[in-house]
């Protein structure tokens, strides 16, 4: 089992950053690829980033492409989202989430972990 606890959310003005952390718990958290989705009021999740299990590849939404950066540190059991650039339209509560991979790919869909959220506001 993994267990994760996502922190760094707060309120920032448009253009400013954040930096945004998921802590796992769990021997399996080096096996699974990382996931950050997000939830704004009113509208569905929606995916935001995802990394492999070793951090070698990134896939990124096309509307935070250039401004946010997925990382991760498996010796910590760590993984980042640090987000610059900010714009209103990204408010929202942002997840962390993971999946099990047998080999080093990016996620699929099949997140087995979700964290609980944390909450970012950025006002115009």
């Amino acid at each position: 089992q993994v267990q994760l606890v996502e922190s760094g959310g707060g309120l920032v003005q448009a253009g400013g950053s954040l930096r945004l952390s998921c802590q796992a718990s769990g021997r399996t958290f080096s096996s699974c690829a990382v996931g950050w989705f997000r939830q704004a009021p009113g509208k569905e999740r929606e995916f935001v980033a995802a990394i492999n299990r070793n951090g070698t590849k990134t896939y990124y939404l096309d509307r935070v492409k250039g401004r946010f950066t997925l990382s991760r540190d498996n010796a910590k059991n760590m993984a980042y989202l640090q987000m610059d650039s900010l714009k209103p339209e990204d408010t929202a509560v942002y997840y962390c989430a993971a999946e099990p991979k047998p080999k080093n790919e990016l996620p699929r869909g099949g997140y087995a972990y979700w964290g609980r959220g944390t909450q970012v506001t950025v006002s115009s």
